[in-house]
């Protein structure tokens, strides 16, 4: 499984890591994921998803289904 997030799509970025010297060196900046047991109301069963801590934080005002809905997943297969 890629380092993605599964509701908003965040993933790896490209940036340097800058020495004191001010060399650049290429370096990827991981997204924040957790795996997280999630309530589906609709569904009636918990989901497991993979999350960046910034969806877990919309996932609490916003709700599962609407997050899913604007992402195109169908949560039955997860």
């Amino acid at each position: 499984m890629s380092r993605k997030c599964q509701l908003t799509g965040k993933k790896a970025n490209n940036g340097y890591a800058i020495s004191h010297s001010h060399r650049r060196t290429k370096k990827l900046q991981q997204v924040n994921l957790h795996s997280k047991r999630v309530w589906w109301p609709e569904g009636n069963r918990w989901v497991r998803l993979r999350l960046s801590t910034k969806a877990i934080k919309t996932l609490e005002k916003k709700g599962l289904q609407a997050m899913a809905n604007e992402a195109g997943i169908n949560l039955n297969h997860y």
